[in-house]
C-alpha cells in the first residue's frame, strides 16, 4: 500500500519526529562482515543499488541507507511482483535502517519506493538453495509451527470479523442512515488496522479498499473505505458534492465484495517467524506515519480507533513470538512487555465513551506525548525478527 503523508502545524512536526526517530532505529541482525547473507542497499532518487543480486537462502539482512532526498522504502518481492516478503518503510534522508527476513530458495525482486508512491526500482534478486543454512532446533521449529498456527487463526477471526462488519457499514451507508454509518465506520476498520500488513501484501486489493485521496496518482479512480469516510463527514471538504444513492450504493457493494475477496485469501495463508516479526513493527511504523499525525483518518478524525486496532495487532504478533523470545532474548521481551503496557495506557488517557476521542481534541502535548510512547515501543520492538530468528 502506497500512502502519503500529509499534515499540517505541531502534528506536522510531531510526524517528522516519528518518521526519523523510527528511521534511526536498527533491526540489528548481528550479521557479520563478509556474510554473504549481509547485503547493503543504496537508496537514492532514481536507483536502488543492491549490493549483490542474490545470496545463498537462510536470514538475510538488508542495510538499505537513503541517500536521496525523499522519504523511501525497501522491499523483497515474490516472484510475482506483488506478494512481499518483508519490507521497512519511513527511511528519511540520511538514514539507514535493517530488514531482516527468512528467504528460502527461489527467485525475488527488490525495490525501493523514493517518496513512497509508485511500483519502485526493482532489480531482480536470486536466493540458491544452501545447505549451511542456520539449523533450527526441533524445539524452536515447534515453537515456529505454533506461532504460525495461532497467527493464522488470528487473521482469519479478524478477516470474519471485518467482512460482517464491513456489511453492515455498507447496508446503513446505502440506505442513508448516516449516524449509524458514522457509529459502524471506527468499529469496522478497527478488524483491518489489526491485520493491516497482511491485508497491505495483496497489492491489487488495498489501494482499492483503504488508498486515501492524497495517495491517488493521476488519472487513478478513487474507491474504498476513505472515499465514504469523506462523504460522511464532509465538513473538512471545500465545494463538496454529496455522493448521489446510485454512487454510494456502487462504491459500497465494491467495498463488500474486495472485502470478500480478501476474506477468500485469507482463509489457508502461512506465516514465518520473521513476517509475523516484521509485521508487529510495520503495524507501529503505520501509528507513526499516520495514525499520531491525524493523516490517516482526515475527514472523520477516528485516527485513534485505528491507533489502538494496529496496537493490539502488534501485541498480538509479540505475543505469539514470546515463547521464542523469552528463550533468545528475555530482556527485549521484559522490555516489549513494559512499553506495551505504557503505551496502551498512554492511549487509554484518551477513552471516550465505548471508544476514543476525536484526533481534533488532542492538544499539542498530548500528541507530543503519544508520539514519543510509539517511538519508545517501535525501537525494541524493531529487533523482535532479528532476535526470533538469531
Amino acid at each position: 500500500m502506497i500512502k502519503s503523508h500529509r499534515c499540517a502545524g505541531a502534528a506536522c512536526l510531531v510526524a517528522a519526529l516519528a518518521v526519523a526517530l523510527a528511521g534511526c532505529t536498527d533491526n540489528t541482525s548481528g550479521a557479520a562482515p563478509g556474510d554473504p547473507r549481509a547485503l547493503t542497499v543504496q537508496s537514492t532518487d532514481d536507483a536502488c543499488t543492491v549490493s549483490g543480486g542474490g545470496a545463498p537462502a537462510g536470514t538475510l539482512t538488508f542495510s538499505v541507507t537513503n541517500g536521496g532526498s525523499q522519504v523511501t522504502e525497501f522491499y523483497l518481492l515474490g516472484s510475482d511482483g506483488l506478494r512481499i516478503l518483508g519490507e521497512v518503510e519511513n527511511i528519511g534522508p540520511g538514514l539507514s535502517r535493517d530488514l531482516v527476513v527468512n528467504a528460502p530458495a527461489g527467485d525475488y525482486f527488490t525495490a525501493c519506493k523514493p517518496g513512497m508512491i509508485g511500483d519502485g526500482i526493482r532489480n531482480p534478486f536470486s536466493v540458491a538453495p544452501s545447505d549451511d543454512q542456520p539449523a533450527v532446533s526441533a524445539d524452536d521449529q515447534q515453537l515456529a509451527e505454533q506461532a504460525d498456527q495461532q497467527y493464522g487463526s488470528y487473521v482469519k477471526d479478524q478477516t470474519e470479523q471485518l467482512l460482517a462488519q464491513t456489511r453492515a457499514f455498507a447496508e446503513a451507508y446505502t440506505a442513508g442512515s448516516d449516524d449509524e454509518a458514522r457509529r459502524l465506520y471506527p468499529r469496522a476498520r478497527m478488524h483491518w488496522e489489526r491485520i493491516e500488513p497482511v491485508a497491505e501484501s495483496f497489492g491489487d486489493l488495498d489501494p482499492k479498499m483503504d488508498a486515501r485521496e492524497a495517495d491517488l496518482q493521476p488519472g487513478e479512480e478513487w474507491t474504498g473505505w476513505h472515499v465514504m469516510e469523506k462523504d460522511l463527514w464532509p465538513q473538512r471538504a471545500e465545494n463538496y458534492t454529496a455522493l448521489t444513492t446510485q454512487e454510494r450504493k456502487r462504491y459500497a457493494d465494491d467495498l463488500v465484495a474486495n472485502t470478500e475477496d480478501l476474506y477468500n485469501r485469507t482463509r489457508d495463508l502461512t506465516f514465518s517467524t520473521d513476517q509475523i516479526g516484521n509485521g508487529a513493527t510495520g503495524l507501529m511504523e503505520e501509528v507513526a506515519s499516520g495514525k499520531v499525525t491525524g493523516e490517516e483518518e482526515y475527514w472523520s478524525r477516528t485516527d485513534l480507533w485505528d491507533f489502538q486496532g494496529n496496537l493490539e495487532g502488534a501485541r498480538v504478533a509479540w505475543q505469539g513470538l514470546r515463547p521464542i523470545l523469552q528463550k533468545k532474548d528475555p530482556d527485549l521481551d521484559a522490555t516489549l512487555e513494559e512499553e506495551f503496557a505504557a503505551t496502551q495506557a498512554e492511549l487509554d488517557s484518551h477513552r471516550s465513551g465505548d471508544g476514543w476521542k476525536s484526533y481534533d481534541e488532542l492538544t499539542e502535548d498530548d500528541i507530543k506525548a503519544l508520539s514519543d510512547r510509539v517511538n519508545a515501543l517501535g525501537e525494541p520492538l524493531s529487533r523482535l525478527t532479528a532476535a526470533v530468528l538469531s
